[in-house]
């Protein structure tokens, strides 16, 4: 083994191996979704997001105080990356959310995509000065959803689903990997 230097510009690929999301806002009947691999747990009933300064998505959520968070599968790669493209914006591209399939949980007027492993609702958790700085958003969950043939029990089954049912991770430049296998050990290292 050889320990190597990671470029800077490059490190955050070092931690991004966490599940690429989708996140979905609505104000106004308009609605929109970007891709955003920048989501993080914060706490037990908190998490972050940072939606690009600018896009079409973020100025939903500002309109709107709410957003969603979703966990899609292997299955929808080519959305991910259609939802995630610079050049694929509302701003540019009106039709961009003709083919998404979307649909509303009771109580919520925000809008979840189909065929997910699972939807996280947000409250916006108003911090405009991170918001401006560093584009970061915090969001009080209110609301989590997952479909019961990947996530349940508390936990995910990647070990026991097909390879089309697990979550992506993306790495960069259209890459992204699947969910392995599971590992147990007799001793849980972390507090729940």
């Amino acid at each position: 083994m050889a320990i190597i230097n990671v470029d800077l510009q490059k490190s955050y690929r070092i931690l991004n191996p966490g599940a690429t999301t989708l996140v979905s806002a609505k104000h106004g009947g308009d609605a929109n979704a970007m891709a955003i691999t920048w989501a993080q747990a914060l706490d037990y009933d908190k998490l972050t997001i940072i939606p690009h300064n600018g896009s079409y998505t973020r100025t939903l959520i500002e309109k709107s105080g709410y957003f969603a968070v979703q966990i899609p599968v292997a299955t929808q790669a080519e959305l991910v990356s259609e939802l995630g493209a610079e050049d694929n914006s509302r701003f540019n591209n009106p039709h961009k959310m003709d083919s998404v399939k979307l649909f509303y949980k009771d109580g919520f007027d925000v809008p979840l995509i189909e065929d997910c492993a699972a939807w996280i609702i947000c409250k916006q958790i108003s911090e405009s000065h991170n918001e401006q700085t560093y584009d970061l958003f915090i969001g009080q969950v209110v609301a989590a959803y997952a479909d019961d043939r990947i996530f349940d029990g508390g936990h995910w089954k990647f070990e026991s689903v097909p390879d089309e049912l697990k979550m992506l991770h993306y790495v960069a430049g259209g890459q992204y990997y699947l969910d392995g296998k599971a590992i147990n050990t007799k001793r849980n290292p972390i507090v729940e």
